[in-house]
C-alpha cells in the first residue's frame, strides 16, 4: 500500500507583497497526524507562509499542494479548518456563540437546509471543546477577546476538518483562555489530528508540539525537533541545522469563521 499524500507540500515557494519579497525558497512538507509549530519574529514570514498554504496570498514562484492536489485545482475546502489572526468573532453582526459556531457547518450540509441532528451535535461538541457551553446562547459581543477567539476555534472545529491551521490563536489572549485552548487542542491531538500552529511563543501549547519550523527573513531557518521559542534556536546555534521529520505523528515520542473557502475576506487580515 502506498503512503498517503502529505497534507501540505510546498516546493521552492516564494511570495512577494507590493513588490517586496516576503517568502523565498520555501520547501515544506506536513504529513497527516503531525502537530507543527511555526515560530518566528514579527515580519519573519510565518503568517504569510500559512496564508500561502490556504491560497489567501498568491505565490510568485514554486508549487503548493493540499492532499496531493495542486492548490489551483483544490476544491475540498471542508477538509481544512483555518482560524486567522486577530479577527473578531462578531464581525459587526449580532450573533450568539451557537450561531457563529454553527456557521462552520455550512460546507457540510445542502445549501439553505436547516441543521441536521449530526450538525447540531458537532456544534455542541465544538462549543464544549473550548469550554463555552455555558455561554452558547450569549451574544459574541458580550464575550472577552480571549473567549471570542475560542468561538472562532470552535467554528473551525465544528466543520470536522482533517487539518486545522491556526494563525497566532493565543495572541492577546488571557492565560485562562490559553489553557482552555490548549486542552481543546490536546483532545484533537490525541485523536490524530493534523495541526499547523503559528505562534510567537507557545506557552501552554508547548507540550502538544511534535515539530517546529522557525522562520527568519522569509526563509525556513530551522525545521526539526520541538523548541519553545525562535530565540531558543538562535541561542543554541541551530539555525540552518534543522531537518525534516516526515514520520512524526501527534505528540513527540518522548515528549476554525466559515473557513471552508479561501475566499473568506476576514482571513485576509493579519501581518506577514
Amino acid at each position: 500500500m502506498s503512503a498517503p499524500e502529505p497534507v501540505v507540500r510546498i516546493r521552492d515557494g516564494a511570495v512577494a507583497l507590493g513588490g517586496r519579497p516576503v517568502l523565498r525558497g520555501i520547501d515544506l512538507t506536513v504529513q497527516q497526524g503531525e502537530v507543527v509549530a511555526v515560530l518566528g519574529a514579527n515580519g519573519s514570514g510565518k503568517s504569510t507562509l500559512v496564508r500561502a498554504m490556504m491560497g489567501l496570498v498568491p505565490t510568485s514562484r514554486g508549487e503548493v499542494s493540499l492532499f496531493g492536489t495542486p492548490l489551483d485545482d483544490f476544491h475540498d475546502w471542508q477538509r481544512i479548518g483555518f482560524v486567522p489572526q486577530r479577527v473578531s468573532a462578531t464581525s459587526g453582526v449580532p450573533a450568539t456563540v451557537w450561531e457563529v459556531v454553527a456557521s462552520g457547518r455550512l460546507a457540510r450540509r445542502p445549501f439553505l437546509r436547516p441543521l441536521r441532528a449530526e450538525d447540531r451535535a458537532a456544534v455542541r461538541d465544538a462549543i464544549a471543546a473550548v469550554g463555552l457551553s455555558d455561554r452558547a446562547k450569549d451574544g459574541c459581543a458580550t464575550l472577552s477577546g480571549g473567549q471570542q477567539q475560542r468561538v472562532l476555534i470552535a467554528r473551525a472545529l465544528a466543520g470536522d476538518p482533517d487539518v486545522l491551521v491556526l494563525d497566532e490563536p493565543t495572541a492577546g489572549v488571557d492565560l485562562v483562555s490559553q489553557q482552555a485552548f490548549a486542552d481543546a487542542l490536546g483532545a484533537l491531538v490525541d485523536r490524530g489530528a493534523t495541526i499547523i500552529l503559528v505562534a510567537h511563543e507557545l506557552g501552554p501549547l508547548a507540550p502538544l508540539i511534535g515539530r517546529t519550523v522557525v522562520m527568519r527573513d522569509g526563509r525556513v531557518a530551522y525545521d526539526g525537533a520541538p523548541v519553545a521559542t525562535a530565540h531558543e534556536v538562535e541561542h543554541a546555534g541551530l539555525a540552518g541545522q534543522g531537518h525534516h521529520h516526515p514520520d512524526l505523528q501527534g505528540r513527540p515520542s518522548d515528549h476554525i469563521p466559515v473557513v471552508t473557502s479561501p475566499l473568506d475576506q476576514s482571513a485576509r487580515r493579519g501581518d506577514a
